[in-house]
């Protein structure tokens, strides 16, 4: 099964993405979403209040008409403009959702770009805003969709996930034995549910009894078998081959990550020196 591609930027605060953020940052619930989004609501309409009375203020120095029309961008920036600004330049979070530990994703994992906050921005003046909906069709469809997506997450391909989750958690060590095995293999995308499952077993194997632990390692490896190929050597302990395939898994998406970071820095170095403002091209046109 084919690697999700795209360009991605690893940020200093940021958890690892791709296949990690399935491991290590589950959905966030609707209750935190709602909590981060009432903190975001509350502070543009502040905003929208006082950029309202300010424009009030100057009415009577301006004209009807141009009044009017300010009063229409204020609102279309505030509604959309600045929402979409701030997820992405902070790579999907905002005021409320960096207060709740939360952060906007792509479905792959990766960090969103502007085409993704501009879709959401969009759609969320539609569930949001119009009296006739006014949060429903997002309670709909966050309520319906394994990942509590809205309308706008569900268009842009994203969904918010709990990035105070799983900090503190161990790595998955690869064991010896299976590390040439898990290097060649063919390791497709595991399902969300399954790939957290397996990685909360693995830090929870010590408090569990060992008749159950090894019959629900077993069960977890047979789920995780049918994405692997080929299977493990004749003989592999279950929980073996399950941290084999997390550590593989963690170790491609990282490697993938910092290619996808070096293209782009080389990229934008490629740039730099290509533009007519570079250095060596004031030095020539002084010249």
């Amino acid at each position: 099964m084919s690697e999700p591609r795209g360009e991605s930027l690893i940020l200093p605060d940021e958890q690892v993405t791709g296949e990690a953020v399935a491991l290590d940052l589950p959905p966030a619930s609707f209750a935190t979403r709602a909590l981060a989004l009432s903190l975001d609501l509350f502070v543009l309409f502040l905003a929208q209040f006082l950029t309202f009375w300010v424009l009030i203020v100057a009415f009577t120095q301006l004209d009807e008409a141009l009044g009017a029309a300010l009063l229409l961008v204020s609102t279309v920036l505030l509604l959309v403009g600045v929402p979409v600004a701030v997820e992405t330049l902070t790579r999907g979070r905002s005021l409320g959702k960096f207060a709740a530990g939360l952060r906007v994703v792509r479905d792959d994992g990766g960090p969103i770009r502007f085409r993704q906050a501009l879709t959401r921005g969009l759609v969320s003046v539609f569930e949001f805003y119009l009296p006739p909906l006014f949060f429903s069709t997002a309670l709909i469809s966050s309520l319906t969709n394994p990942r509590g997506k809205r309308l706008g997450d569900r268009l842009a391909g994203t969904y918010v996930v709990r990035v105070r989750v799983g900090r503190g958690q161990p790595p998955v060590l690869m064991p010896a034995e299976l590390a040439g095995w898990a290097v060649s293999a063919d390791l497709g995308r595991l399902p969300d549910r399954l790939a957290l499952a397996v990685r909360q077993f693995l830090n929870r194997t010590t408090t569990l009894h060992e008749g159950s632990r090894y019959q629900l390692g077993t069960r977890l490896a047979n789920e995780v078998a049918r994405y692997v190929a080929p299977p493990p050597p004749a003989g592999s302990h279950p929980e073996r081959f399950l941290a084999a395939v997390l550590a593989e898994r963690h170790r491609r998406d990282l490697n993938r990550l910092y290619q996808e970071a070096a293209l782009r820095q080389a990229r934008l170095q490629r740039r730099s020196l290509a533009s007519p403002l570079s250095p060596a091209s004031t030095r020539l046109i002084g010249d």
